[in-house]
């Protein structure tokens, strides 16, 4: 096995034994200090410079800048250090414990994405005596799959600054550069409970929200027709009903009631222009009903994103992978990025089919051509 091989193996093996989920429950979530720490000890000794962010009160969350060289322009490699939780009974196989079987490396984060950044780390070594013309920043971030907090922080930050910036998600190397944006949100119709033998002691909060839900639909049709973009598998955006909830008892008119749904636009509108819209249907309905309606979000949401086909960025990834870039309907840390000013792709080894399930894994005919194809994209833009 070759020495990069090796010490790519020997650094995943290292990343995943340290667990690092990040949830929405507090019963999971947990810190991704150990595993910045761990990056920040092998990038320093790779001649990197390197400023830990921390991003929670505590620091247990943290986000790692580390730069080699400068200049106004440069490149990011980015990825994001938390995996999602796990079911441990349902692996064949310890999932903090990396294990090679059939040429796959399986192992919690293997894919998504703790197994980018050895590959970076190899890539960014193959310029070790060279002097680079442009920086080189490699990026890692906490919370990716729940809250996107170590991106918001960067982008308050205002840092860092590159010309262009890959995320390293699995994309099994093609490169990407639209995705679907996600927000989810409550509404809750808020009207007066009282004895169901007459409808006039009460105003039905539960017919109030039959009254949404067939103004979400009939909107959801709306959105397919100004917004399908033929680029993605489902072309369209998706609008889905999640859970309801509301009243207590039969002989009762209900008082209040709630609805959890979600909404993934394609490019072309951002989350906030689509919440406006929603928020003046509602409001128009509250007043007919003389009801109260509120619309609450319950996650900060991910914009939609799209690379220009005919930037720099995507032409150059083009080439080196031999792919041309793709729509994918998985949100990414990519836009906050790109409202730092850089030009964005995600490009990664491994397949999303892999991830957020048990026996997670990365093909290992992924290592090689990753590290072949990010040499060639640091080449490009750094010397």
């Amino acid at each position: 096995m070759p020495t990069t091989q090796q010490q790519v193996l020997q650094q995943l093996q290292q990343l995943v034994a340290l667990p690092s989920v990040s949830s929405t429950s507090p019963t999971w979530d947990m810190g991704n200090r150990a595993v910045v720490d761990l990056l920040a000890e092998w990038l320093e000794r790779a001649g990197f410079d390197c400023e830990v962010m921390p991003v929670s009160d505590s620091g247990h969350k943290a986000n790692l800048i580390a730069t080699r060289g400068s200049g106004p322009g440069g490149l990011v490699l980015a990825g994001h250090t938390d995996t999602v939780p796990f079911d441990e009974g349902r692996w064949a196989s310890d999932p903090l414990a990396l294990s090679e079987r059939d040429q796959r490396l399986y192992g919690l984060g293997s894919t998504d994405m703790k197994g980018f950044f050895p590959l970076a780390l190899a890539a960014a070594e193959a310029f070790s005596g060279t002097d680079l013309k442009q920086p080189l920043i490699i990026l890692a971030t906490c919370d990716e799959e729940s809250s996107m907090n170590g991106a918001r922080a960067l982008v308050a930050a205002g840092k860092p600054k590159a010309r262009a910036a890959v995320i390293g998600e699995p994309t099994s190397l093609v490169p990407v550069r639209m995705h679907k944006g996600i927000m989810m949100h409550s509404i809750t119709v808020t009207g007066r409970s009282g004895h169901s033998s007459n409808p006039a002691l009460g105003n039905n909060a539960l017919e109030g929200m039959h009254a949404v839900i067939s103004d979400l639909l009939a909107y959801r049709n709306q959105l397919a027709e100004r917004y399908s973009n033929p680029a993605f598998q489902v072309a369209f955006p998706t609008l889905n009903l999640g859970c309801l909830h509301g009243g207590d008892n039969p002989n009762r008119i209900c008082g209040q009631s709630e609805l959890h749904f979600d909404l993934r636009m394609t490019p072309g509108a951002g989350n906030e222009d689509i919440r406006a819209e929603i928020r003046q249907r509602l409001a128009q309905l509250a007043g007919q009903l003389s009801l109260q309606i509120d619309l609450k979000p319950l996650i900060g949401g991910v914009d939609p994103f799209e690379q220009a086909a005919d930037s720099e960025l995507v032409q150059v990834a083009e080439k080196l992978s031999g792919h041309r870039g793709e729509a994918v309907a998985f949100a990414t840390e990519a836009p906050f990025l790109q409202q730092l000013g850089m030009d964005t792709i995600v490009m990664g080894p491994g397949s999303i089919d892999r991830a957020h399930q048990p026996d997670e894994y990365m093909e290992m005919d992924q290592l090689q051509p990753c590290i072949a194809l990010l040499t060639q994209l640091i080449r490009h833009y750094c010397l």
